[in-house]
C-alpha cells in the first residue's frame, strides 16, 4: 500500500464529511471507506485507523471486536467526537460541559506534545470570535491515560490510552482534528502534526514485534 495512503478514514456518508472527499489534501493521506463497508473491509493494510464524531456508533458497537483486533495489532486509533456506546476500548460516555460563560470553552494545554506543538490556545478556543466549537465537554480518562488539553475545570478534551489495548488511542472529544489544515491559524499546523505523530506511534508500536520475530 501507498505509504501515503495508509491512513484509513470511514466515511459516515454524512453532507459534512463530502469535503473530505473531495480535498486534495486528504487524498495525499486517507484511503476512504464508506462505513457499512466496514464489517467486510481488511483493516490489516493500515496503520491508522480515523473516525468522526458523525459516525453510526450503533455500527461500530456491532464491531468493536474487530476495531479491537485492530489496534492489538499495535496500530493507532484517532477518534474526534462525542462518545454514546461502548465500541471504543477504555473510552467512556462523553459529558457534556455545563456552560455559564463563554470563557468555560477555554481551552488548556494540560501537557506540551507534538501534535499541537506552535498552536495558541486562542486560536483552539475561538474561531471568528465564537468560543465552544474546539470542544464542548470530555470523556473520562481510563487508567494511564496522558492528558493533553483540559478545560477551565480540568477537563480532558484530548487524550492518549496506551493501556487498553496493545495499540494506541487518541480520543478528542470535538470536531475532526484532521480538519485543522487551513492556514491563516496556528490550528492549521494541527493535521499535519498529527499525521506525522500517528506515523511515529505506529513505528514505535512495531518495534517490539520485529524484534520478536528476529529473536
Amino acid at each position: 500500500m501507498d505509504q501515503r495512503t495508509d491512513f484509513l478514514m470511514l466515511d459516515s456518508g454524512c453532507c459534512f464529511g463530502e469535503p473530505r472527499l473531495k480535498d486534495p489534501n486528504y487524498q495525499d493521506f486517507f484511503s476512504f471507506i464508506d462505513v457499512y463497508d466496514l464489517p467486510e473491509h481488511d483493516l490489516s493494510p493500515y496503520k491508522c485507523l480515523v473516525i468522526t464524531g458523525l459516525i453510526d456508533q450503533e455500527l461500530l458497537y456491532k464491531q468493536k471486536e474487530q476495531i479491537r483486533d485492530f489496534l492489538d495489532g499495535g496500530k493507532v486509533l484517532v477518534f474526534s467526537g462525542n462518545l454514546f456506546l461502548p465500541w471504543l476500548p477504555g473510552a467512556s460516555a462523553f459529558v457534556p460541559k455545563e456552560i455559564r460563560n463563554h470563557s468555560d470553552y477555554d481551552v488548556t494545554i494540560a501537557k506540551e506534545h507534538p501534535i499541537f506543538a506552535g498552536v495558541q490556545t486562542y486560536d483552539m478556543t475561538y474561531n471568528k470570535g465564537v468560543a465552544g466549537f474546539f470542544a464542548r465537554g470530555h470523556h473520562p480518562l481510563p487508567d494511564g491515560a496522558e492528558v493533553l488539553l483540559t478545560l477551565p475545570g480540568g477537563e480532558p478534551i484530548t487524550y492518549i490510552d496506551r493501556n487498553s489495548t496493545k495499540g494506541t488511542i487518541l480520543v478528542h472529544s470535538g470536531n475532526d482534528l484532521f480538519g485543522y489544515n487551513h492556514p491563516g491559524k496556528s490550528t492549521g499546523r494541527i493535521a499535519l502534526q498529527l499525521t506525522e505523530w500517528a506515523r511515529n506511534e505506529y513505528r514505535q508500536l512495531q518495534e517490539p514485534q520485529e524484534r520478536g520475530a528476529y529473536a
